[in-house]
């Protein structure tokens, strides 16, 4: 409900505004969770601030905001980055704390650290001017659905984040199943250190974000995503075999999706400056989607035919994925749904050159048109000397 109805709003208001406002009212409810004893009431107040934890969400297009374009991915990966560690930290310390006191300290913990948050945010959150102030907030949701079905890129990538997401959830969700059985028969404790395993991955995103800086975005993605491919193999060859596999797979599929994830958000959030947190917004939808068909298929599989059907599933689902990317070229009109119009240049400063020439003639002939122009009119203006009668 917050990524429908609140995160477009970036497009509309002031986005510091927004945050601020919404990290207050998510801390306020936080407050109401630790000290509640009546569940439909625990029920209710979670849903709320569901709604309004769209912060990170509202956040991501204003980072692709602030950076130059030569440097999106970087501030798209930072930003990404920040947001995974700190869904495995709080994952971590609540199970740390719940194990050994009672679980309202969570919420109080989360309490001091939203106001820390709140206090950050207050000081260094710069005041963005709002945009698109001719439409309305009904405009802004109808026009985030139309792009959603009438753009080709948008189209393609929510589909590839389904697949990717959905894989990506089913193997983290099925890891404590393998781990806990046989071969391992692994404590929980010991499958809950295999997440430090994914958090060494996510530190290295904002490393990758720079390298994609350097590529053509859709190599980029194509790059990621045949490493999911060859890491989801290394899973299905061995996972139940070899926990020096499953080790491998942990740290090589966190890298490659928090890659393909950065490449992925640059290239739609690159379709319109005005629209980027509706564009932030499917996409960000299209990642739960593909997390809930993860989660369900994953675990019905694996516990009707065993982890290796299950992982041979999501390799398939994987090279999907590059099927799907392959249908557009890297350099694909906006409109057009499939073919590699525009060639298959990989090198990112020629296609920059190239844009600039083209931009440079386009200037050219527009100067060269208005110098022409005044000759025109002048030579209009004067009579014709055979009209003009001898005296």
């Amino acid at each position: 409900v917050g990524l429908l109805l609140i995160s477009p709003l970036g497009d509309l208001v002031r986005r510091r505004q927004l945050m601020l406002l919404l990290i207050v009212l998510s801390t306020v409810i936080t407050v109401g969770l630790a000290i509640t004893r009546n569940l439909q009431v625990f029920e209710i107040l979670s849903f709320f601030i569901g709604v309004a934890t769209v912060t990170p969400q509202i956040l991501m297009p204003l980072a692709a905001d602030l950076a130059p374009p030569e440097r999106r991915a970087s501030a798209l990966s930072v930003v990404l980055s920040g947001l995974m560690l700190g869904v495995l930290i709080a994952r971590v310390l609540a199970g740390v704390i719940g194990n050994f006191t009672s679980w309202r300290v969570v919420y109080y913990m989360s309490i001091g650290v939203q106001s820390l948050v709140l206090i950050g945010a207050y000081l260094i959150l710069p005041d963005y001017p709002a945009k698109n102030r001719d439409l309305t907030y009904f405009q802004i949701l109808f026009s985030m659905a139309k792009y959603a079905v009438t753009e080709p890129l948008v189209v393609q990538v929510a589909i590839i984040n389904i697949a990717s997401s959905a894989c990506f959830t089913s193997f983290w969700v099925t890891l404590t199943f393998l781990l806990g059985g046989p071969p391992y028969y692994y404590s929980t404790l010991i499958i809950g250190l295999f997440g430090l395993i994914g958090m060494l991955g996510v530190l290295v995103g904002p490393f990758a974000g720079r390298v994609i800086d350097n590529l053509v975005l859709w190599y980029a993605t194509l790059i990621a995503t045949i490493a999911l491919v060859v890491f989801q193999a290394v899973q299905t060859a061995a996972g139940g075999i070899n926990v020096a596999a499953v080790i491998v797979a942990c740290f090589g599929l966190d890298v490659a999706r928090q890659s393909q994830q950065v490449s992925l958000s640059a290239r739609v959030l690159g379709i319109s400056s005005a629209a980027r947190a509706r564009l932030n917004a499917i996409l960000i939808l299209s990642l739960f989607i593909g997390q809930v068909m993860g989660t369900s298929v994953s675990t019905e599989v694996f516990v009707q035919h065993g982890w290796r059907a299950c992982s041979l599933l999501m390799l398939a689902l994987q090279g999907f994925q590059i099927l799907i990317l392959l249908l557009r070229g890297p350099h694909c009109p906006r409109k057009r749904w499939f073919g590699y119009e525009g060639g298959l240049e990989a090198r990112k400063q020629v296609v920059l050159d190239r844009e600039n020439a083209q931009r440079r003639g386009e200037v050219q002939h527009d100067s060269e048109a208005q110098k022409e122009a005044p000759m025109k009119n002048s030579e209009e203006m004067q009579p014709d000397k055979s009209l003009i009668l001898p005296k």
